[in-house]
């Protein structure tokens, strides 16, 4: 099987440039021990984990200024990693799961290469329970419902692991799931609101989904 093609490329913010290691487009694909198809990762969708998502670049803005002094962060799904490696330059306490097999070893290198310190990282299902990840006070994350399954284990897993005083945002791209996840969210004691980036900020001008914020107090 040949080996995958990389790709190195630099998203700049105002003061952080984040340097990245990504795969060089979604036609890449190599499982030899078969451990992604094990876990349910078919070959068309093992790429995704490895490539800039627009949702993602949009979560990184946001996390860009926003407030980390004590809180204990984490992301969901974070695939490649650029809000976690943004924050973590930050100096922030930013811990980062995803599912996919390869999505540790690419933070891990990714880390380096912006010279950061480590980033605790877990790969994880949403149905996991009991992982000793304990609880957080901020938890972020991009383009997360791709499965009408995924509103109660995604709503599920992120009661387990907030505090009880907890901010929540996550960036949809629009897949048509996040109003009965914001249902969920509602009933677990969120306030929830959410608005177009696309009408606030001219350079997401194309992006059609939202941004959706829940907040416990």
């Amino acid at each position: 099987m040949p080996e995958i093609r990389i790709r190195y490329q630099t998203i700049e913010f105002d003061d952080i440039d984040i340097h990245l290691r990504c795969l060089k487009d979604k036609q890449q694909f190599s499982d030899p021990l078969g451990e992604a198809e094990a876990i349910g990762i078919s070959s068309a969708q093992w790429s995704l984990f490895g490539v800039i998502w627009e949702s993602s670049e949009i979560l990184a803005q946001k996390m860009e200024h926003f407030e980390i002094q004590g809180k204990r962060i984490l992301e969901l799904g974070c695939g490649i990693g650029l809000s976690s490696l943004l924050l973590n330059a930050r100096n922030a306490d930013i811990t980062a799961t995803d599912y996919h097999p390869e999505a540790g070893k690419f933070l891990a290198k990714n880390t380096t290469l912006n010279n950061g310190d480590d980033i605790p990282f877990l790969r994880t299902d949403w149905k996991d329970e009991n992982l000793g990840l304990g609880k957080f006070d901020l938890i972020i994350g991009s383009d997360l419902l791709y499965e009408r399954n995924h509103i109660d284990l995604l709503s599920g897993f992120i009661e387990r692991h907030s505090e009880q005083e907890c901010e929540v945002i996550l960036v949809d791209p629009g897949r048509g799931k996040h109003a009965q996840f914001s249902k969920n969210m509602v009933k677990l004691g969120f306030e929830h609101s959410q608005y177009k980036p696309n009408e606030t900020d001219p350079k997401n001008a194309d992006f059609k989904g939202v941004v959706l914020k829940y907040k416990r107090l």
